[in-house]
């Protein structure tokens, strides 16, 4: 039987791989985060399988030595960068994206790039904790929120930034995929802003968006997409 790792080191190596990617942009490997906390490579490695099942890090399914998200940090490319005054992160979603400058202190304002996935048009804002970026270009979601974690990195790679409602039916066309959820900018800034609040912070409890209702009429969401009634 593989024994159990403690509490207190899955927090310490949770800390290790958030912080690692808030300061360096990238994802710790076992070894780094053992040579750093003084633990064994495998100590590590039993940690990031529980911090795994917990849905607190998606680990690579064929290198369980890798992270992919550790939200809304990721080490693959999906469709976002988002640059800091000295580090260049992947957004793991327009979602994530927008969330870097609320959960980064070092980080008053990122500049977030991505293209229409429709027309392939480029796109960047100047994304801060005061106020949302100007501009029409809306996001769609594709994955209601009860099911975002059947396939997290699908879920992630389709929460995407387009010009506008026409470029969203388009590729909505062209992939016939049905329609999710679309909304403007504000929304997209407010529904990021609060929802990482403390995850670099020892004791963290993630928030599992099945059960966020309130938060998520709170930033003006509606219906069913989001756990909420029709109205």
């Amino acid at each position: 039987m593989t024994e159990e790792p403690a509490g207190g080191m899955v927090e310490d190596v949770r800390l290790a791989i958030y912080r690692g990617f808030a300061e360096e942009g990238s994802a710790l490997r076992p070894g780094e985060i053992a040579a750093h906390l003084g633990i064994t490579a495998d100590e590590v490695r039993r940690a990031m399988r529980a911090l795994h099942a917990s849905r607190d890090i998606v680990l690579d399914a064929e290198d369980g030595d890798r992270v992919v998200l550790a939200h809304p940090f990721t080490s693959v490319p999906l469709g976002f960068s988002v640059m800091g005054r000295d580090t260049l992160w992947w957004g793991g979603c327009a979602w994530d994206s927008f969330a870097m400058p609320h959960l980064l202190p070092d980080e008053p304002e990122v500049l977030v790039a991505t293209r229409c996935p429709a027309c392939g048009t480029a796109h960047a804002w100047a994304v801060g904790r005061d106020a949302p970026p100007s501009g029409g270009q809306v996001a769609h979601f594709l994955t209601p929120v009860q099911r975002v974690w059947d396939d997290v990195v699908r879920s992630c790679a389709n929460q995407r930034l387009f010009c506008s409602d026409d470029c969203v039916r388009a590729w909505l066309e062209r992939t016939g995929h049905e329609h999710g959820y679309t909304m403007d900018l504000a929304t997209l800034w407010r529904l990021a802003r609060n929802w990482y609040t403390g995850r670099l912070e020892r004791g963290y409890r993630r928030r599992e968006p099945s059960a966020a209702s309130a938060y998520f009429a709170e930033v003006g969401l509606r219906g069913p997409f989001w756990g909420l009634p029709a109205r």
